[in-house]
Parts: structure tokens; C-alpha cells; sequence
């Protein structure tokens, strides 16, 4: 067998194990770092958007009566221009997060869970639990109007995306074996998220 035949198969065997290992990150919810920092607390009147180098997007926080069943319309490019590139990334492209690198999976306060790109109100801590998984997880919403959920067939297999009813972004996927009441895991990408400590 002559060197260059050698060394092509090598090439070849190395490229084949590349390729795989890329397949495979996605199933193993190792899409992007978040490199997340907190964002400053902005109030009802201001943009929402974080001031440079101060962390990611957020948008003011709505109270539940505030939501109305409504829809946020924005263009991608509006989107893109509000959100940093990670976020942009899950938001709007379903892209995941690494497991116990985001900023809530093991935040044990007491307050309120938002979505990061619209202020819908989600989650309450006292639904949140310890799954295990390094994700921020549910057992229950937070109101009618907090999410939606649709068939996702996307890496082979069928799961249930969850996305923020008013922006329609993606928030992660709900599974049936969480705790009792509901049985309901929503497991969610913390930078989808933005949280509000309770007052007090």
C-alpha cells in the first residue's frame, strides 16, 4: 500500500469521526454555551434592551393581567437586533443550550420566571423542582396565556417544543414524567428565560 493511499484512508477515517461527533452534539443538548450574565432590571417604560456589555436582552417584566391572549409580531430582523447572538440562536433558531451552564437550572428563589424576548409571565418558583437534568424545570405554567406547545419531530425522534404563547419563541420541551400534580416536566433553556425575585 503506497503513503499516499495511507494517509488518504487516515484523512478519510479522521473526517468520518469528525462528522459523527458533530451529528451528535445536538442529542446530547450540547448546541452553545450561553455565557450568560444577568441582565440590569429595567422598568415597564424603557426599551428592554440591556445596556452594552451588561448582559443579554431582556423585556420589561408583564404582570399576568397585562396578557391578554394577544400576539408580538416581530420581523426576524427586529429579533436579531434585540437579541444577542446566543439567545437569537434558542429564541428563535430552537437552538439548546448546554446542560448546567445557564443561569437558572439551580436558582432556588423565590419570584417569578419571564420570557427573556416578550415579558410574558411563565413560570412560578413554586412550581420549579429539581430534575436532575441541568435545565430550569417545571411542573405547571404559570397562566393559559404563558406557553403553547407543538410536535417536534427534528433529530429522529418525537417530542413536544414548547414556545411562549405571545412571541412564539422557543423555550424548550414539556416530557410526562415529571412530578405530581400535573406529571409535567417543562424543561426550559434559562436563556429564554428572564426571572424576577419576589418582593420582600
Amino acid at each position: 500500500m503506497s503513503n499516499h493511499t495511507s494517509s488518504f484512508k487516515k484523512r478519510s477515517r479522521r473526517w468520518f469521526l469528525f462528522a459523527s461527533l458533530c451529528a451528535l452534539l445536538p442529542l446530547a443538548g450540547c448546541a452553545l454555551p450561553t455565557g450568560q450574565r444577568k441582565a440590569s432590571a429595567l422598568t415597564k417604560g424603557e426599551s428592554g434592551k440591556a445596556p452594552a456589555g451588561d448582559g443579554p436582552y431582556h423585556a420589561p417584566p408583564l404582570s399576568p393581567d397585562e396578557v391578554d391572549g394577544s400576539k408580538l409580531e416581530r420581523s426576524e430582523k427586529e429579533w436579531r437586533e434585540l437579541l444577542s447572538p446566543q439567545q437569537y440562536n434558542v429564541l428563535r433558531e430552537k437552538g439548546t443550550e448546554r446542560a448546567f451552564t445557564g443561569e437558572y437550572w439551580d436558582n432556588k428563589e423565590k419570584g417569578t420566571y419571564y420570557c427573556a424576548a416578550c415579558g410574558n409571565p411563565l413560570f412560578s418558583s413554586a412550581a420549579k423542582f429539581e430534575s436532575g437534568t441541568g435545565w430550569p424545570s417545571y411542573w405547571d405554567v404559570l397562566t393559559e396565556h404563558s406557553v403553547e406547545t407543538h410536535a417536534d419531530r427534528t433529530l429522529g425522534m418525537v417530542r413536544t417544543e414548547v414556545t411562549c404563547a405571545r412571541c412564539g419563541s422557543h423555550l424548550g420541551h414539556v416530557f410526562n414524567d415529571g412530578p405530581q400534580p400535573t406529571g409535567l416536566r417543562y424543561c426550559m433553556n434559562s436563556i429564554s428565560l428572564y426571572f424576577e425575585p419576589a418582593e420582600g
